[in-house]
């Protein structure tokens, strides 16, 4: 086969050269390219948004302090007869308050402990001071018929975290895709480039040849020139490939992140032998692994969260708050935490619509439509989504058959130019039969490069469209505890 035959094309100037195979050029992309860098940045930001969810759900313990409120005003004060009159206030008071919350996320509530110390220095004809304690409130405000948030965001928030993972996991695979188009464009380059070097090479030989030949009598003027004519646009070929793997590298590189100045060579991805899909299991791969699947069913959810909300939040209403704590105030610290006397508090509130024209009714109609558009438009993808696997899968198997036929075209091309060459060289046949040799050997070498090209494009696709690895027959997957 002539282009695993010969060594890929290197330029004279070129001093360092690093061999590099396809999957060589993957690893590079995942490890250090921009892209690549981008997909991690990605998924830590979603995963830091779980840890945020998570962490609502503990419990938080503050503390707060005032030191000090001091306040010089004039108040108007009520007298012990009724009268009133303004008076001028000194006072500074110091608050202390320790806090710890726990929302509950089954019923939307929130229970809390606090204890807190305060004191208040009064500043008239003599500086009193007094203490108020609250060694331990405990308490819990709980609505009863609301819309509740946090069960809903139990159900989605980690959805939404398993659709990070796999959408990193089709990133990293669509920069595999990205990476293995921009290594068939090198690779494409210095093979045209060496292709234009042999036949440079053939084309002077032959017209050094011809040359002899034309000064012997043995042919023609007009067969010289075309051979010289040949010649001639083959220096010029050779020039435009050498410009095209300078293109072509230049891309490669700025994708991969790589900055210094050696070359790259290019190693001819192998065939795969007798790789074919399973069509059903790709299916049954895609809907287990895809970000989509996930996608779908947390759409489903987030519908349904949008009719509960619609419902819950346009009726009747009611909020429980209890509070039972210890509390004392004393002249003197010493004092105040001695004895200390209970408190109790309960309210219940309540909301009750009695006439909105019709805005609750409006409200629940519209989730409820919307619900109903997201479940067809669900139903629908659903369907594409298995189409679009079978589609590729079977594209896929295609490609490799054609594979197969453009390698065995590729052989026969190399061989025929071969014997059309010495048949030439002996005077058996003419020019244009050894230039439509050359063309056809050309392009079965550019077809089978197109060919196997397309398989691999065709095979990273798969692989991002249902994570799975049909060469090891595993699920695609990685360590994202070490990306944290």
């Amino acid at each position: 086969m002539l282009i695993l035959s010969t060594s890929i094309f290197t330029s004279q100037a070129q001093s360092i050269t690093n061999t590099l195979a396809l999957e060589d050029v993957i690893k590079i992309a995942k490890k250090q390219s921009p892209d690549g860098l981008v997909a991690i940045n990605k998924f830590k930001s979603s995963y830091w948004q779980y840890r945020t969810y998570k962490a609502g759900f503990m419990p938080m313990l503050s503390f707060n302090a005032t030191m000090p409120n001091i306040n010089r005003s004039i108040s108007k004060i009520i007298n012990s007869d009724g009268s009133q009159s303004f008076v001028e206030t000194k006072s500074t008071d110091y608050s202390m308050k320790m806090s710890l919350t726990k929302t509950i996320g089954l019923t939307g509530g929130q229970i809390f402990i606090n204890s807190g110390l305060e004191r208040l220095d009064v500043f008239s004809t003599t500086k009193t001071t007094s203490f108020l304690s609250n060694p331990v409130t405990i308490g819990f405000s709980q609505p009863l018929f609301s819309y509740n948030s946090y069960r809903w965001l139990n159900k989605t928030q980690p959805m939404l975290y398993d659709e990070a993972k796999q959408q990193y996991l089709e990133d990293v695979e669509l920069l595999s895709e990205k990476a293995t188009n921009l290594f068939f464009d090198l690779l494409d380059a210095q093979i045209r480039a060496r292709i234009a070097k042999i036949n440079q090479a053939n084309n002077d030989t032959l017209y050094k040849i011809a040359k002899g030949r034309y000064n012997l009598g043995k042919i023609a003027e007009n067969e010289l020139l075309q051979l010289e004519l040949s010649l001639l646009n083959s220096n010029l070929q050779l020039e435009q490939t050498r410009n095209d793997v300078e293109v072509a590298l230049f891309k490669l590189k700025s994708f991969l992140g790589i900055k210094n100045n050696e070359k790259i060579e290019l190693e001819i991805p192998q065939q795969i032998m007798d790789l074919k899909i399973d069509i059903d299991k790709a299916v049954t791969e895609a809907r287990s692994n895809r970000t989509d699947a996930i996608t779908f069913e947390r759409k489903l959810i987030e519908a349904k969260s949008n009719v509960n909300r619609a419902r819950t939040e346009n009726r009747f209403n009611a909020n429980i708050y209890a509070l039972y704590g210890l509390t004392q105030s004393a002249d003197n610290y010493s004092a105040v935490y001695k004895s200390p006397l209970d408190q109790q508090q309960i309210s219940l509130g309540l909301q009750v619509p009695i006439l909105d024209w019709g805005l609750a009714k409006a409200k629940i109609k519209v989730a409820e439509s919307n619900q109903e558009l997201v479940n067809t438009q669900i139903a629908q993808q659903k369907i594409d989504f298995d189409q679009e696997i079978m589609v590729k899968a079977l594209q896929f198997n295609m490609q490799y058959s054609q594979l197969l036929i453009a390698a065995k075209a590729d052989t026969i091309g190399e061989k025929r130019f071969n014997v059309t060459k010495e048949r030439y060289m002996i005077g058996k046949l003419g020019i244009t039969d050894l230039n439509i040799a050359m063309t056809e050997k050309d392009q079965a070498s550019k077809d089978y490069l197109s060919a196997l090209r397309a398989f691999w494009n065709n095979y990273f696709e798969m692989r991002r469209l249902t994570l799975y690895d049909f060469i090891q027959d595993i699920k695609i997957d990685v360590d994202f505890e070490a990306m944290k």
